[in-house]
């Protein structure tokens, strides 16, 4: 009987806060700003493209960026925050390797925005994250898909609340669906989302494990490409500075395409928590779908996005718009 009682519990909070989370996404829509800032799109590209054109680091660090905002409190911008004292999200060791361009590349966008004195202090620096990220998908080759907007920004960033919120590269399939289900999202948006790491780069301390001390058995991971662990070792040998960058996609790094999942099916996967797609049974058709169908993958993705874009938003008269995107009003 308490069990039962306890059941009920656990599904009325859980209907709840479905409930909550339906109406504040439902509240998110793509011409959102049609009258206040009708131009905010091309206010955004303008501003992303020329970021773009001065870095490429400026894509992936985008796209991870939002990423991360998304999946600690909500896509709310808190991620922006900074903090006198150090004790925001972003100064959480698990976000410490968001690379700075993502950041600049909000902050030139949203000063872009605010030029035009029909949308100053009109947009959220949570949608202009969001657009941004879809500019930088689109510029390296990933779909061009419909942004939902209405976002407000959050006022609360702490460092304790990026504890356990965030994917870890030792992850195995039944964590990462864990972890993204709490989220709303579904084992093929979390595959989908993971072929994000097609862009951009990690660092050796992130996958020394795998290549010197595995476990008792076998100091390299049996799951990896032999040619692949010599490649690795070259560029991350056993003493050297664990910051050294590597490449996610070791085939076309700069290319949003679906050669991720080419190298999974090759054992080619950077982390354990890549790998484990392909090694998985339960994923592996997935994998192998996207592998041989790019637009496919693409379609996931965008579908993925969309779905990513609505965890946590605050809307209505919940939080803000931030004047500045590094502090509250």
């Amino acid at each position: 009987m308490e069990n039962k009682k306890k059941s009920s519990i656990l599904l009325f909070v859980l209907f709840l806060f479905l409930s909550v989370s339906s109406i504040a996404f439902g509240q998110l829509k793509t011409d959102f700003y049609k009258n206040t800032c009708p131009n905010v799109e091309s206010l955004v590209r303008s501003a992303v493209r020329l970021k773009f054109q001065q870095t490429f680091v400026t894509a992936p660090a985008t796209l991870r960026l939002f990423f991360h905002d998304c999946f600690v409190r909500g896509c709310d911008a808190s991620m922006l925050l900074a903090s006198p004292n150090g004790k925001a999200e972003k100064d959480h060791p698990d976000n410490l390797s968001l690379a700075g361009d993502g950041f600049d590349t909000v902050v030139k966008a949203k000063a872009a925005v605010d030029s035009d004195s029909k949308c100053r202090n009109k947009v959220s620096c949570a949608d202009i994250l969001a657009l941004a990220t879809r500019e930088v998908v689109a510029m390296t080759g990933g779909p061009f898909y419909p942004v939902e907007l209405g976002r407000r920004d959050g006022k609360i960033s702490t460092l304790t609340s990026v504890q356990h919120q965030l994917p870890g590269e030792g992850f195995n399939l039944d964590q990462l669906n864990t972890m993204f289900a709490r989220r709303g999202l579904s084992q093929t948006d979390m595959i989908a989302l993971s072929g994000a790491h097609t862009l951009g780069f990690s660092h050796c301390n992130r996958v020394s494990k795998r290549l010197y001390n595995f476990n008792p058995k076998s100091s390299v991971d049996p799951t990896l490409n032999k040619a692949y662990v010599a490649q690795l070792k070259q560029m991350c040998p056993l003493r050297v500075d664990p910051r050294i960058a590597i490449n996610m996609d070791p085939t076309t790094p700069n290319t949003f395409d679906n050669a991720y999942y080419k190298n999974l099916q090759q054992g080619k996967g950077l982390f354990v928590s890549d790998q484990i797609l392909f090694t998985d049974s339960r994923s592996r058709n997935t994998v192998n779908f996207f592998a041989s169908n790019n637009d496919a993958f693409k379609q996931a993705f965008a579908t993925a996005m969309t779905n990513l874009g609505r965890v946590g938003v605050l809307t209505g008269n919940q939080g803000e718009i931030r004047f500045d995107c590094t502090r509250p009003n």
